[in-house]
């Protein structure tokens, strides 16, 4: 049978309704909750690691359908964090979204700063773990999915909103692992109807390490530089100080965002400089 990790205890995997150990060689090589894998039901063993489609180290999940990364007017938005998690989601082939929360706050110009950034670049939600208000969170929920954002901007305050959605099949857990409450932080997913939610808040920072990205090859990561990057007078065109450039002209002309465009040059800059040092 086949099937996915939903929960790690030590050396127990649950896939399905089944805990499962794993053979020696599966243990050293590492099964992650949202592994996918082959398994014997009845024995309780996973036979095969199926490939994985992406990685996300902290927490330690696999295969990433989706991530919401996380932002509210309080703090004030990192939209440079914001962007780099985007690179990874495009790097990784995570379909990202930008989730607004504390919406019941949200002032008119965060909100036009948001969607000046980023309409053109990922879909865009507003919820309030406040008011209890995260239908279009639930109905966005497809897949394997978890949050990312900096700290304090409410992505526990999210989880526990969904706690209505998950808390049975907590109890359905306990009674399995016969374990009660558990003392020490694990990842689970959590079924909805149309996925999986990652009980786990995610990172709240992300070092330039994670993002495996030359940085002459970073604008083919801006998924709205993509239609113009064949205009540049130069191939190899940075879209950073070369005349001619279509990128530039773009945001100079409003067609691409200038926060955007200004975080692609912080970028760009640490990446060269991490190059250079290697």
């Amino acid at each position: 049978m086949k099937g996915i990790v939903t929960k790690k205890i030590a050396n127990l995997f649950l896939v399905g309704d089944t805990f499962c150990s794993a053979r020696g060689n599966l243990k050293e090589s590492g099964i992650f909750v949202g592994d996918r894998v082959e398994y014997d039901k009845s024995n309780k063993i996973i036979q095969k690691l199926l490939p994985r489609k992406n990685f996300l180290p902290r927490p330690p999940l696999a295969n990433l359908d989706k991530m919401f990364i996380v932002i509210a007017p309080v703090p004030k938005p990192d939209f440079l964090l914001v962007d780099k998690m985007l690179l990874f989601c495009e790097k990784n082939g995570i379909k990202p979204v930008i989730c607004v929360n504390k919406s019941d706050i949200l002032q008119k110009h965060l909100k036009e700063a948001v969607n000046e950034a980023y309409s053109k670049v990922a879909p865009i939600i507003y919820v309030s773990a406040h008011d209890n208000n995260v239908q279009e969170l639930v109905k966005n929920i497809k897949g394997v999915c978890a949050f990312a954002g900096q700290s304090a901007v409410g992505k526990s305050s999210l989880l526990n909103a969904l706690h209505g959605e998950i808390k049975e099949q907590v109890g359905e857990l306990a009674k399995k692992t016969e374990r009660g409450k558990q003392t020490t932080r694990v990842v689970s997913l959590y079924k909805f109807a149309q996925g999986y939610i990652a009980d786990t808040a995610g990172f709240s920072k992300l070092d330039e390490g994670l993002l495996d990205i030359d940085e002459r090859e970073l604008a083919n990561y801006f998924v709205e530089f993509k239609p113009f990057l064949k205009s540049c007078e130069f191939l190899s065109c940075t879209h950073s100080k070369e005349k001619n450039c279509e990128i530039k002209k773009q945001v100079e002309e409003g067609g691409i965002s200038q926060s955007r465009y200004q975080n692609y040059l912080k970028i760009f800059e640490t990446l060269k400089d991490r190059r250079r040092k290697k």
